[in-house]
């Protein structure tokens, strides 16, 4: 599968979209999340981000939805 970075830093948008690094971009964009809160969120789309990244590179990952990026 690979290296998969996950962030909510925004600079890794733009390396992954400009160099392609990192190769796989989870950006996380949950805004303030309480740490358990965000492995609920976590836990509970664990299958449907797997899923994704089997045929995406660049998915953002919301309170109530997954982003896929083309």
């Amino acid at each position: 599968m690979g290296v998969l970075l996950f962030t909510k830093d925004s600079d890794f948008v733009v390396s992954h979209l400009l160099q392609g690094i990192p190769p796989r971009l989870l950006l996380v964009s949950t805004g303030n999340i309480a740490n358990d809160d965000l492995t609920k969120l976590f836990v509970t789309n664990l299958a449907a981000l797997e899923h994704a990244f089997t045929q995406h590179d660049f998915i953002e990952f919301g309170r109530s939805s997954l982003i896929i990026h083309q």
